[in-house]
């Protein structure tokens, strides 16, 4: 009789491990998910990466770091924070497209991507001279009960920053689809001269997609420093880095794409992780981007659309 009680005992201990990996992992996937939309936006409108994307999330982050302080003084919550860091992230984001990426843009593909490369390095070490090298610890930003579930302890902010995510994704979508600036943001990649003829600002239209993806890397450092209350000089790219590759796994370009390249990307994660090894769970994540490039490189959701010559 014991013997069986152990058994079912161990099955509740692996299925509340399950459980708990299962939404840690699409918290992680969710913060990856919103940092893919911004890559997946500009690369929509302007066919360009922004490697620089990533540290907008640790100016994001540095921002909190700052302000969350100030709205406990005085006496609102932590997370109104994040408004501060929008706003923050949107200058410096619209600032870099203005000033790095518009007098290059149509230098070539290789030209924008080393802009790219070089605002992302410009970023971390104007950071290192500004905030120091060591890293920050943010406050608290959520205290928020945890909840017990089969056995599992779930964090309340983590289904919070999976809502968030879809909350965004579907917006966004929504925006893009039906909005007068979402069909403008539609047009201008099919055809940017036929789209300025029609009385569509083409310029405008770039700037607003950069600062809709800088809005949400500072959602992004809301969410990430809720999980991890520290914020690092370098943390931007290494965070880019897995969001790009969110970003062609779930077919960049493809709103809905990143958002479900994200949670895969995270589950994958935390899985390996648990299950396999914690040292081999970046080696299987970078896998995962030669995986797809190799057998669909459009990714899941993406579409393979010629280039006009």
């Amino acid at each position: 009789m014991s013997y069986v009680i152990n058994i079912f005992r161990k099955i509740g201990v692996g299925m509340a491990l399950f459980i708990q990996s299962l939404v840690n992992g699409l918290n992680q996937g969710a913060i990856y998910a919103l940092i893919a939309l911004g890559y997946t936006m500009v690369y929509g409108i302007i066919r360009m990466i922004n490697f620089a994307h990533g540290d907008f999330i640790m100016v994001g982050s540095y921002t909190l770091f700052y302000t969350i302080p100030l709205m406990i003084r005085t006496g609102m919550p932590p997370w109104m924070a994040v408004f501060i860091a929008i706003g923050v992230c949107i200058i410096v984001g619209v600032s870099v497209e203005v000033i790095a990426y518009r007098p290059v843009r149509k230098a070539g593909s290789m030209t924008a991507l080393i802009t790219a490369l070089a605002m992302s390095l410009f970023l971390e070490n104007l950071a290192m001279v500004v905030f120091g090298a060591n890293p920050k610890s943010v406050t608290a930003i959520f205290n928020l009960p945890a909840l017990n579930f089969l056995g599992a302890k779930l964090q309340v902010k983590y289904l919070i920053t999976l809502g968030i995510g879809l909350v965004i994704m579907i917006a966004l979508q929504l925006f893009v689809k039906y909005t007068k600036l979402g069909k403008g943001m539609r047009a201008v990649p099919q055809d940017k001269q036929a789209a300025t003829l029609m009385g569509i600002k083409v310029n405008n239209i770039i700037t607003i997609t950069f600062a809709i993806g800088s809005a949400l890397a500072a959602v992004a450092a809301l969410m990430y420093c809720s999980t991890y209350p520290r914020a690092t000089t370098d943390m931007g790219s290494m965070m880019g880095l897995k969001a790009f590759i969110a970003a062609v796994l779930g077919g960049i370009g493809s709103i809905p794409g990143a958002m479900i390249g994200g949670l895969i990307v995270g589950l994958v994660e935390i899985l390996v992780k648990v299950y396999v090894a914690p040292s081999w769970y970046e080696a299987i994540t970078y896998s995962l981007l030669i995986i797809v490039l190799i057998v669909k490189p459009t990714g899941i959701l993406g579409k393979n659309i010629g280039e006009k010559v």
